[in-house]
């Protein structure tokens, strides 16, 4: 056999070389409980602690465990990993906010996969995901120690809910909201429950402001990383998607 011969083999080879070296990914669903949502909590817990520690009279990870697993599940919630080569590198949830809308929470990429895109990929399938389950409409909130969290948002086509020219301490909680189909967004109903929520909190957060030697967790919050792709958060007082 002639080296001409052996070429179309060495090419093949090589080809087929390249294509065993792309990663496989797939978006899976699976229920809260499930063993490979485990590294996701843990780093959103540890995540959380950092940004938060104890501000609000309790571990801000608490807010990992607030809710049923079930809320998560078919039909009113879903639970997405990405997985890479069978390894979990990002994900999120939504549960049913109301008869219209889901509520993202637990949007996370592994400290090892930031700053490759992976967050929007998991909103766009969230999206996509709410979009399948007849939902019309998605609402989600960060937290004010999460300045890479509200750009991402903003970026993604998130209607704020608040006034972006507020500092961190009068607006408190960033909450955004987005029409999941052509029509524009009526945000009335998520914007009353979002003031709301936000009423709740805000007192605490700028008590804390106000007395920042006396503002548990403050040290920590501090020097919290801050990547473009790092967990986004989910509810009112402790997020840290």
């Amino acid at each position: 056999m002639t080296d001409t011969d052996q070429t179309p083999t060495d090419t093949h080879a090589a080809a087929g070389s390249a294509a065993s070296s792309v990663p496989h990914e797939e978006f899976v669903y699976v229920s809260p409980e499930d063993p490979r949502v485990e590294p996701l909590i843990r780093e959103l817990a540890a995540e959380y602690d950092h940004r938060y520690g104890d501000l609000f009279g309790e571990p801000a990870s608490a807010e990992l465990y607030r809710y049923p697993a079930e809320n998560f599940l078919p039909p009113i919630g879903a639970f997405a990993l990405l997985m890479r080569d069978g390894v979990a590198v990002a994900g999120g949830a939504f549960k049913r906010f109301d008869q219209h809308t889901t509520e993202f929470k637990r949007i996370w990429v592994s400290s090892q996969q930031r700053r490759q895109g992976l967050a929007k990929r998991v909103l766009a399938e969230l999206e996509d995901e709410s979009r399948r389950r007849g939902f019309t409409r998605a609402y989600l909130t960060t937290g004010p120690r999460q300045p890479e969290a509200v750009r991402l948002y903003l970026g993604t086509g998130w209607t704020p809910l608040f006034d972006p020219e507020g500092t961190p301490e009068q607006i408190g909680i960033y909450g955004f909201a987005k029409s999941l189909t052509s029509e524009d967004l009526d945000a009335r109903e998520i914007q009353a429950r979002y003031d709301a929520e936000r009423a709740e909190f805000l007192p605490e957060l700028q008590a804390e402001a106000a007395d920042p030697a006396g503002g548990a967790g403050s040290a920590e919050a501090a020097d919290a990383p801050n990547s473009a792709d790092v967990t986004a958060a989910d509810k009112a007082h402790t997020d840290a998607a």
